[in-house]
């Protein structure tokens, strides 16, 4: 991503994953960028970051979507995506 918005570095979440971005009337994939932080000295918010690979979209200019969670709301996703994770591995053991 040439003209990326977020800074990629050793210690970001995924740096590589499938994304893909949905409109009225578009729908496109690319590669994505999804990182979760928090400041390092006086931490009051968890921030969840996506980008996508604006080089690999026709009809979104370059941009990164942001969204800050309190601890309880990070603890609230981070429980949603266990309990998901685990119907996946289930319907995988199942195969």
């Amino acid at each position: 991503m040439p003209d990326r918005l977020l800074r990629i570095n050793a210690y970001t979440t995924f740096d590589m994953l499938d994304g893909e971005a949905h409109g009225h009337d578009f729908d496109e994939e690319a590669f994505a960028v999804l990182n979760v932080t928090a400041p390092r000295k006086n931490p009051d918010a968890v921030t969840l970051e996506l980008e996508l690979d604006n080089t690999q979209l026709e009809h979104l200019p370059a941009h990164a979507d942001r969204v800050t969670l309190s601890a309880e709301q990070a603890r609230t996703l981070a429980g949603e995506l266990e309990k998901y994770a685990g119907r996946v591995e289930a319907a995988a053991d199942d195969e």
